[in-house]
């Protein structure tokens, strides 16, 4: 399984004069190795512009990739790419489209709001036993769209939120941030232990 498991297209379309733009996620990042599942809510402006997750330059998730499993945040995209594949860590988001002003998650039409067959994404990579919600709008999507059937098909699916990545996040402290994210290299060291 590579990027482009998903039919949808990244892109934005004015859906009428007066309603938010039509936005269109970006495709899964993963493979068979993958253990852990990262899903954020949408991609922001900046990654759908970029085509590109975690675009924004004040994003904590390459940092924070950095810290917790080695791969290089500064190094060229499709290598930190690979780096996470490498590490057993997919990339989705939770929504395939929605119509949004902006970057923030507050924006969403929730009316709008049409998810990603996580669910597939599960089937096809049969090792993801995690799934790490990069922040609290991206866990309530997630209950709201795909835990009942994601759980359905996989009752032993642990699924945990995470302070988000987001640099709009100030609420929660740099220092509780990161060790939340510690998360994303648990996998690896259970592996170790087994």
């Amino acid at each position: 399984m590579t990027r482009g498991v998903s039919s949808t297209a990244a892109s934005s379309s004015t859906v009428g004069a007066d309603s938010a733009p039509r936005l269109n996620s970006l495709p899964p990042v993963a493979d068979s190795r993958a253990r852990v599942l990262v899903l954020g809510s949408m991609p922001g402006a900046a990654s759908l512009r970029e085509q590109r997750y975690y675009a924004h330059p004040r994003n904590l998730f390459w940092p924070m990739m950095e810290r917790h499993l080695g791969i290089d945040a500064a190094a060229p995209y499709a290598e930190r790419l690979q780096a996470l594949r490498d590490c057993g860590v997919a990339l989705w988001d939770v929504l395939a489209a929605c119509q949004r002003r902006g970057s923030l998650d507050g924006a969403i039409d929730r009316a709008s709001e049409r998810p990603n067959d996580v669910p597939d994404l599960l089937d096809k990579a049969p090792g993801i036993d995690t799934v790490l919600l990069n922040g609290a709008r991206a866990a309530t999507m997630f209950r709201r769209h795909l835990e009942a059937t994601s759980l359905r098909r996989r009752p032993e699916l642990r699924v945990l939120r995470l302070p988000s990545t987001s640099p709009a996040n100030q609420s929660i402290p740099l220092a509780q941030r990161e060790a939340a994210w510690a998360a994303v290299a648990e996998h690896e060291r259970r592996l170790a232990r087994d």
